[in-house]
């Protein structure tokens, strides 16, 4: 009977140690820390972190008033607080690992936190501590030194390593990342090996997440960062402009020396005017030095339509207010192919929002398509369904007069 009675007593005590330390010290504790900054923050007050050492007192009670319980097995008494002793070394890890994560929340919302994200360290932070406190508890449990566990360790080092190979690995290559600035949060990144094509929206020690433009997400190794090549978009968004470089494949055998009809037509085109001016002084002056050999056309230069058009189109995108003017701009003829000779458009729009970007390219070529007749050129493409109907029908209607 004095067994239990001093057992309840203890089990009662560490009860009213509870409900004190919770229900009044904790309460005002917390009415206290609302009215800082970190109080004020409902994720930080969900974390329980103050809650969590509370339960220290509990276990503390029951770990010193445990041996004043008369009668009980010695074994037990050893059991019951070493075990306390294991709980408070958890329970303490668990609030430290707690703090650790309240600290990366405050510091993600600081403005500059994108380009030097230490989520990868708080991790590395909580392996430690954690390591330690497994530590701790196999010793407190076992009732030896820890010192002796320590010393084990250097034996079991290989092991450790192969174990936390890619903890080691994600730590440097997160180092490597933090450090050379590499990617941050935010940064449009494409990785094809991986599939990856998206903005990183989380850098953590083990894992990049990726939020592809199709919403799925992909998990990257840290590492691969890297070890793979991949391309960061980052320097196109910081620069103010987008890139476009395509081309229209043209019809080769639609390009001519313009006749005097269609010097009449061009140069009613305002963008056309200084051009022609300065086109026809330079031709004039070359064909002059032929004398006599300058009779024949054949040896004379002439303005051609192609080139005409794509001085056409420079002026067009220098006019253009939608067209980067500090970067490079340039209208090429690439080498022709089987589908057409190629007349490359290589500019940067002032934006770099996807949807603008992509109606300025395509407000571009709509006008390049529809303005292309005016200089008698043609775009290339292969027969279609309508082109062999029609190349059918005209054959009929030409064997059909030869019949008759």
């Amino acid at each position: 009977m004095d067994t239990l009675t001093k057992l309840g007593l203890l089990l009662l005590g560490a009860w009213i140690a509870n409900f004190v330390v919770k229900k009044i010290l904790l309460r005002g504790l917390l009415n206290l820390i609302s009215y800082t900054p970190v109080g004020k923050d409902r994720q930080a007050i969900e974390r329980n972190i103050v809650a969590r050492i509370a339960n220290v007192v509990p276990a503390l009670v029951i770990a010193f008033g445990i041996t004043s319980v008369p009668n009980l097995v010695e074994e037990l008494t050893i059991v019951v607080t070493n075990v306390c002793y294991a709980f408070i070394v958890i329970t303490i890890a668990r609030a430290i690992s707690g703090t650790l994560t309240i600290v990366n929340m405050l510091y993600e919302r600081q403005p500059d936190a994108h380009q030097r994200p230490i989520k990868g360290y708080i991790q590395v932070a909580k392996i430690v501590i954690y390591a330690v406190a497994a530590i701790l508890m196999i010793a407190v449990l076992i009732d030896k030194s820890p010192v002796i566990l320590l010393s084990g360790l250097g034996a079991m080092a290989a092991v450790l390593m192969l174990v936390f190979q890619d903890t080691l690995l994600s730590l440097v290559a997160s180092v490597q990342i933090t450090s050379n600035d590499i990617i941050r949060v935010g940064d449009w990144v494409e990785m094809p090996n991986l599939n990856a094509d998206g903005d990183v929206i989380d850098i953590a020690l083990h894992q990049v997440k990726v939020q592809n433009w199709d919403k799925t997400i992909t998990f990257i190794p840290t590492r691969r960062f890297i070890s793979d090549p991949f391309k960061n978009w980052r320097g196109m968004q910081e620069s103010g402009g987008r890139r476009i470089k395509r081309s229209l494949l043209l019809d080769q055998q639609s390009v001519h020396f313009l006749t005097e009809d269609e010097m009449k037509a061009v140069k009613r085109f305002r963008l056309l005017k200084d051009y022609l001016k300065d086109k026809q002084a330079e031709i004039d002056d070359w064909n002059q030095q032929l004398k006599d050999e300058g009779k024949e056309p054949v040896n004379t230069r002439r303005i051609t339509n192609i080139g005409t058009f794509r001085a056409y189109v420079k002026k067009y995108l220098e006019n253009n207010e939608r067209v980067h003017q500090e970067m490079t701009l340039m209208v090429r003829q690439l080498n022709p192919t089987s589908d057409g000779l190629p007349i490359e458009v290589y500019c940067f729009t002032n934006t770099t929002a996807w949807t603008e970007y992509e109606s300025i390219q395509s407000d571009i070529f709509d006008h390049l398509l529809a303005i292309l007749p005016e200089f008698g050129l043609r775009v290339f493409q292969h027969p279609s369904g309508v082109d062999m109907r029609e190349m059918t029908r005209n054959l009929h209607e030409t064997g059909t007069k030869d019949s008759s």
